[in-house]
């Protein structure tokens, strides 16, 4: 009789960490160094004040690692976004296992369109720049 591999049985405990699940090579560490270390506030974006009461708000940090992951992974759907924030191990290990919804996350988009773009310029000057995209060819799809 012929053996077949066999995996963790689903309800068996097994402890690891975020930190192990992503290889130190991932494109998601240039994200989130990326991130933390540009000036929000230079780029035009809304900052949230922090209030007393009420929910606190979501960093506009966690925002840009979404935005940006999707950039890169070809999302632009917020439900999409959001689905991977759930799903995605990747996402997961970015945002310290945050999910923020799709409507916050579509609002942070309609809420600060021109420092969205003037980040995207930035990340990809900073990717040819680091020579990690050439930056030579552009599609154009005329439907």
């Amino acid at each position: 009789m012929m053996q077949h591999i066999t995996g963790i049985p689903r309800n068996q405990m097994v402890f690891t960490s975020l930190e192990q699940s992503v290889s130190e090579g991932n494109p998601v560490r240039f994200v989130d160094a990326f991130v933390e270390n540009i000036d929000l506030e230079t780029l035009g974006f809304e900052l949230q004040t922090l209030r007393l009461e009420g929910r606190p708000s979501y960093s506009a940090k966690i925002f840009l690692k979404i935005y940006l992951y999707g950039y890169l992974n070809g999302l632009r759907s917020s439900r999409k976004l959001e689905k991977e924030c759930v799903r995605n191990i990747e996402l997961q290990w970015l945002l310290s296992g945050l999910v923020p919804n799709y409507h916050s996350i579509s609002d942070f988009r309609k809420d600060n369109p021109s420092g969205l773009k003037k980040l995207f310029k930035v990340f990809v000057s900073f990717l040819k720049d680091a020579d990690l995209i050439a930056g030579e060819i552009i599609a154009i799809d005329g439907t």
